[in-house]
């Protein structure tokens, strides 16, 4: 095999682990930004679990007040009343008098309902603050780790990337740009391995004679179907074929 297309594989190894190390160092801002964007969803419900929970205990508190005041209304009607002249007076303290103790039984059966709605959203609150306080604490630990794994990344990056430029002069610049107009048309695959006479990236099979010539290694071809820069790794065992089936000798 050439020299230099020892070389272009090795640059292609290198351009495939760059890329992936592109993907992941784009890929960890996005995964941060989700899971913060999920704990701020979490903290805006437990806002609203709180502010219910204190809705309630206010609206509770003023029902509270309405039954205090109510009571002290007929306690003062009661004393008013036994000063009434008339049936018509006393009666109407009676009117009044019901109509607070009416006023009072909502009251008592309000409270009662919102001590009920009260226990549930109390639960919630509580629960949802400790798994907050939980996931506060894991959001925190994975942008830690993010940031390291980006940091490595990087670090990681800039070695290949100067071991690129290495290869990149000491290869032909004419190769180098061949390998560069096949690398963005092919998803960034400039070079296949042939096999069994295939190019494994496309799968056609190449004509025996151009096969041939690849194996001599006495030039750099392209595939005639996919123009990936080809390239062929002798077996390292001894062979046979009986009755057209390859059989590894051990």
């Amino acid at each position: 095999m050439p020299p230099d297309l020892k070389q272009l594989i090795r640059l292609q190894e290198l351009d495939i682990r760059l890329a992936e190390l592109a993907r992941e160092i784009a890929a960890l801002p996005k995964h941060v930004a989700e899971i913060e964007k999920k704990l701020v969803s979490h903290e805006r419900k437990l806002e609203a679990d709180r502010a219910a929970l204190l809705a309630n205990q206010k609206e509770r508190k003023k029902c509270e007040g309405d039954t205090q005041m109510q009571e002290q209304k007929i306690t003062k009607l009661k004393d008013q009343m036994l000063g009434a002249k008339t049936n018509d007076q006393y009666r109407a303290f009676q009117n009044e008098i019901e109509f607070c103790q009416k006023e009072i039984r909502k009251a008592e059966d309000r409270i009662l309902q919102l001590m009920s709605e009260s226990e549930p959203l109390d639960k919630n609150v509580k629960q949802a603050e400790t798994a907050l306080k939980a996931e506060k604490a894991q959001v925190e630990a994975e942008k830690a780790q993010a940031r390291e794994r980006t940091a490595a990344d990087q670090k990681a990056a800039q070695e290949l990337k100067e071991e690129r430029t290495g290869i990149v002069k000491s290869i032909n610049p004419s190769l180098y740009q061949r390998y560069e107009r096949v690398r963005p048309t092919r998803k960034g695959i400039a070079l296949a391995e042939v096999v069994d006479g295939r190019c494994t990236a496309c799968q056609i099979a190449l004509r025996l004679q151009y096969f041939q010539d690849l194996k001599r290694g006495e030039s750099i071809l392209s595939c005639e179907s996919c123009q990936r820069i080809l390239y062929y790794n002798p077996p390292q065992t001894f062979e046979e074929f009986e009755g057209g089936t390859r059989v590894a000798m051990s």
